[in-house]
């Protein structure tokens, strides 16, 4: 949704700038959304996984570090890995209150971390907990080392001041929620 081409995070005023098809067709959910309802609350979030699906990056990161001694990642683009499970809590805790708050509102798990940062603390967390793992290297690589059909932001970091007032609270810790979702997923497995 936003270019990632300055370095701070962004607020939910600030100009977006989609760099792919993805980044402009939720802008365009967006803009529907606002020319359909006047009561509206919209959630910006980035970088989320969960214990569901196969497509995020933790379950491939765990796939991966099953199957593999050694993986590159990309160290290059930084965002706020965040739990589904967090971002589903901040939901059901802001749309009683639609009415009062309506507007558009970033959430993401707080702290910052690049995609190797994330994948490191994965592997750390998930051989604390005995989930099984091969890995033993983990290579940090750029963006160009890894290229992708979608071009990526390289810095996707949301502002959640917002929210935070809203809410009353900050969301977790990235790093907290990741220690979580793992062990749900061990039980679960």
């Amino acid at each position: 949704m936003f270019s990632g081409q300055v370095g701070s995070p962004r607020c939910e005023t600030d100009a977006t700038g989609p760099l792919s098809v993805y980044g402009s067709s939720k802008l365009a959910g967006e803009k529907a959304i606002r020319s359909a309802l006047d009561q509206h609350i919209i959630l910006r979030t980035a970088w989320v996984y969960g214990t569901q699906g196969k497509g995020n990056f933790l379950k491939t990161m765990l796939r991966l570090g099953a199957e593999r001694y050694e993986l590159n990642v990309v160290c290059d683009q930084v965002g706020a890995p965040t739990w589904a499970q967090d971002v589903a809590s901040a939901i059901a805790q802001i749309s009683p209150h639609i009415a009062q708050i309506p507007g558009t509102y970033h959430y993401t798990n707080s702290g910052v971390a690049s995609w190797y940062d994330f994948a490191l603390a994965i592997f750390q967390e998930a051989k604390a907990l005995g989930i099984p793992l091969s890995i033993e290297t983990v290579n940090p690589i750029t963006t160009a080392d890894y290229p992708t059909p979608a071009v990526r932001p390289a810095y996707s970091v949301l502002n959640c001041q917002k929210i935070t007032r809203a809410l009353g609270h900050s969301p977790p810790y990235w790093r907290e929620s990741l220690k979580a979702m793992l062990s749900e997923y061990l039980a679960n497995t």
